[in-house]
């Protein structure tokens, strides 16, 4: 009985990092983006300016944007898969 209950919990041991990835929640890491957004905005205003802070917000609101739309094609795509079933 004690080498079953050994084996278990070994089996357990090994799978709870496989199965951690799936009780994220939350958005997921993104990588840090700022320095590219620094970079890109550097290239046109004064670092520190205030051109160049809203270049930044500018930025961030345009990812902003993109993240919302592609979550929402997300959304529509398997509302579009429940709602329109084939049947093979």
């Amino acid at each position: 009985m004690r080498r079953n209950s050994t084996r278990t919990f070994l089996a357990l041991l090994l799978l709870a990092p496989l199965l951690a990835g799936c009780l994220e929640r939350g958005q997921p890491t993104m990588a840090d983006t700022s320095g590219d957004d620094d970079a890109f905005c550097a290239r046109s205003h004064a670092v520190g300016s205030t051109d160049f802070v809203n270049c930044r917000k500018d930025r961030d609101v345009q990812r902003a944007n993109a993240n919302s739309r592609a979550d929402k094609r997300q959304r529509n795509l398997g509302e579009y898969m429940l709602n329109n079933p084939t049947r093979p």
